[in-house]
């Protein structure tokens, strides 16, 4: 599968490297254009590509890891979303550099607020609750997997993502839809920042 990222600081790209590591291909973009990503592509396994925004966006799964901040311009410059999966693995924080605050989007959850950003996409919240050097390390450590958590209104999309995740060696559960799934794992919830692992069989 081929997929794009919007957005390629270290969340992206240490994504980037668990999908290329599963035999993938992965288009990186950010708001520099191509050129600012050659030497972050040349660090990366082959499959990886620099892309703009637009041809990361056509992929079809997407994965939109930029600031919060950036996140409605972000959406509403790319062209209009025909059916791709669209991974929002966003957290509602403002600011950066260490001085955040938790962003207030109302009675929404934050992917619900990302879907009426980008209708014609089919949103899935995921990633959203490990952070950057756990997803970096192997998703299987002695005889446990790391734990994802999946929410989406799209049955068929959330499928798809899991089945992505469970690729690269998580165990996926899936939370259910958008609304109340999205607000148990994103910054705030019960589950944001949650190093969880799925023990493996024992073996008398």
């Amino acid at each position: 599968m081929e997929i794009g990222t919007i957005g390629a600081g270290a969340f992206a790209q240490a994504f980037a490297k668990q999908a290329l590591k599963a035999g993938h291909k992965v288009k990186l973009s950010n708001h520099h254009g191509p050129d600012s990503l050659r030497e972050v592509v040349d660090q990366l396994c082959p499959g990886a590509a620099a892309a703009t925004k637009e041809e990361a966006a056509a992929c079809e799964m997407v994965l939109l890891a930029v600031p919060w901040d950036n996140v409605p311009e972000t959406l509403v410059s790319l062209p209009k979303w025909n059916n791709q999966i669209l991974i929002d693995g966003t957290n509602p924080f403002h600011g950066r550099g260490g001085k955040f605050t938790l962003a207030d989007v109302g009675n929404l959850s934050t992917s619900q607020f990302i879907t009426a950003l980008a209708p014609g996409s089919r949103v899935v919240k995921a990633l959203n609750t490990i952070i950057v050097p756990n997803l970096e390390a192997d998703p299987v450590v002695g005889k446990a997997r790391r734990v994802l958590f999946i929410s989406g209104d799209d049955d068929g999309a959330k499928k798809e993502v899991e089945t992505l995740l469970t690729g690269f060696g998580y165990s996926v559960i899936d939370l259910g839809n958008l609304r109340d799934g999205g607000l148990i794992q994103q910054a705030g919830g019960p589950l944001a920042g949650r190093n969880l692992f799925e023990e493996g069989e024992r073996h008398k």
